[in-house]
């Protein structure tokens, strides 16, 4: 183990001791023991352009120990108690197992795994600590990578370095891990291109694109997951590369997938200060790339519009950026969308020959 990550795990001990401490004071002096959360909510939520991510303000509910309120209190420090045990012998808990454990808890036991996962997220965001520090990990895969990219890992049993080359995968890719704070990197590539769907990807890797256009192909299959999103942050601060998504032209990519990406979500707020990537630029399809190059399209639904209208009127990152106000009245207007892989009309590597190459050397058509 590195010395960074005997400092982290030290860091998460200390703070689970100084809650508990805090409760066990509070039932000496006879008073109700509590837990400060913060409210996990997008009106607790606004976009500071210093930091470049969405960020919780100072609201918190107050968890205090009552006979309404005994089972989540005894949920949470038995999750407090779960973590503390897996740091302390180097072990690791899915979410779902961490679901599955409870089951020992008695009434302390969970009814289902949403109500796990809400307990879990209200630790993280009590600790001030991404749930990856605290021993649990994502059942989720981390995304796929491509390209002029050595990852360094380390053999589990011996903590040797290990070396994968991303440029020899063969016809697959390097597959993220779930844990990636431990990883070291070394590249020549001049930025990371961040992808929507796989199959866009495996076309890209499939021409060797990487090498064409010196990026790093990385495939989010939609959403990021969390170990994806946190991959491309450290990749990116570590070797100082700009971040480019390339997503569909639509608002599940504009709003779910790209601005996840770039400064979080409002109920990871908490968070999202380990896993948001504020460099990342938009370069995928957007109202006018749909009608300068004629894409073939889908109308909207109503649930598409709604998305829209709903991030002009309560998204901050939208109401902080006039292009993307912009671009979504366009997008309405037009009442159509369009996929990433529409530029196969005219052929079935015209996003390699032209579309990619001509958004890459015009910023001024780039979204922020």
């Amino acid at each position: 183990m590195s010395k960074k990550e005997t400092e982290i795990e030290d860091n998460v001990l200390e703070k689970i001791k100084i809650i508990c401490e805090d409760i066990k004071e509070s039932i000496l002096r006879m008073k109700a023991p509590s837990l400060n959360i913060p409210v996990r909510a997008l009106s607790n939520v606004e976009y500071d352009p210093n930091v470049g991510y969405l960020k919780l303000k100072n609201l918190k509910k107050k968890r205090t120990l009552t006979a309404s309120t005994a089972r989540s209190f005894a949920q949470s420090m038995r999750m407090l108690e779960l973590s503390h045990q897996l740091i302390k012998s180097n072990d690791i808990a899915t979410k779902r197992e961490a679901y599955y454990t409870a089951y020992n808890w008695e009434d302390a036991s969970f009814k289902n795994q949403p109500e796990s996962d809400n307990i879990m997220d209200d630790i993280e965001a009590t600790l001030g600590l991404n749930r990856e520090q605290l021993g649990f990990i994502p059942e989720e895969k981390g995304g796929d990578v491509a390209g002029d990219l050595i990852v360094i890992d380390r053999d589990p049993e011996t903590n040797e370095e290990i070396r994968i080359d991303c440029k020899r995968m063969g016809s697959g890719a390097y597959s993220i891990p779930s844990s990636v704070e431990h990883l070291k990197f070394e590249t020549n590539a001049k930025a990371i291109l961040a992808i929507e769907t796989a199959g866009m990807f495996q076309r890209l890797v499939k021409h060797k694109y990487w090498e064409k256009s010196k990026t790093i192909l990385i495939s989010m299959g939609g959403v990021p997951t969390r170990a994806c999103r946190r991959f491309i942050r450290r990749l990116s601060d570590d070797k100082n590369l700009p971040v480019y998504a390339f997503t569909d032209g639509d608002f599940y990519g504009y709003m779910n997938i790209y601005r996840t990406l770039k400064v979080g979500s409002g109920n990871a707020a908490h968070i999202n200060r380990f896993f948001c990537v504020p460099n990342a630029r938009f370069i995928g399809v957007t109202p006018d790339d749909i009608i300068e190059y004629k894409l073939p399209t889908h109308p909207l639904k109503e649930v598409d519009i709604k998305r829209g209208k709903d991030a002009l009127k309560n998204d901050p990152f939208v109401r902080y950026h006039k292009e993307w106000q912009e671009a979504i009245k366009k997008q309405i207007a037009l009442s159509k969308r369009a996929e990433q892989q529409a530029f196969a009309k005219y052929d079935l590597n015209y996003v390699i020959s032209k579309y990619l190459p001509e958004k890459l050397a015009n910023p001024k058509k780039w979204l922020p």
